[in-house]
């Protein structure tokens, strides 16, 4: 394990290769699971005020979700999530016309109608955050859905760290970043 700062990451998230492979998994992440992409409290409001114009990305099956449930629920734990559509499909996912999965949010914020990428759950992904104390931990979640990323990554030589970049410098910022490559750096020049 490494430790920047207040955070604290897996070796796997090191020593494993990843990179997203969607010609094979279609954007499985999007709709498996059984509950939506977990979100942090101050990503409500954001949500909240792009959703008019993401929502014409979405279908009309996800608009009637929303407009029944709203756009994410708070679990037993008190976590936030997206709400889903017949618990599976986050109401932001859509299909796009070679079947892939693709979210909504994402594709307003590409499309320059909006400043807010997606939730950082589904950036940081397969990164899971785990909020200790004042500190974090980062932890790669296998799932049998992104086998394909694995062997992508490792036929590329990318390790999950560096494919994840954008969205730890967005977390972490970029000096975080840095000290986490020289720690990588470091380790691998005592071996």
């Amino acid at each position: 394990m490494l430790v920047v700062e207040n955070t604290y990451i897996s070796d796997d998230v090191i020593e494993n290769f990843f990179v997203c492979d969607l010609e094979k998994c279609k954007g499985a992440c999007c709709v498996e699971g059984h509950l939506g992409a977990p979100l942090e409290e101050e990503e409500l409001p954001k949500i909240e005020a792009v959703y008019e114009k993401v929502k014409p990305y979405l279908t009309p099956e996800a608009i009637k979700v929303i407009d029944k449930e709203g756009l994410y629920i708070k679990d037993h734990e008190g976590d936030y999530s997206t709400s889903t559509i017949n618990d599976q499909e986050c109401v932001f996912a859509y299909y796009d016309e070679k079947g892939f999965l693709k979210c909504g949010i994402e594709t307003a914020y590409l499309n320059g109608e909006i400043d807010f990428i997606k939730p950082i759950s589904c950036h940081l992904y397969p990164i899971r955050i785990t909020k200790l104390d004042i500190e974090e931990a980062l932890n790669y979640h296998r799932w049998q859905i992104c086998s394909p990323a694995c062997g992508h990554g490792k036929a590329l030589g990318v390790p999950l760290y560096k494919f994840l970049k954008t969205p730890l410098v967005r977390r972490y910022g970029e000096d975080w970043y840095k000290k986490l490559e020289q720690q990588v750096a470091a380790r691998e020049a005592d071996k």
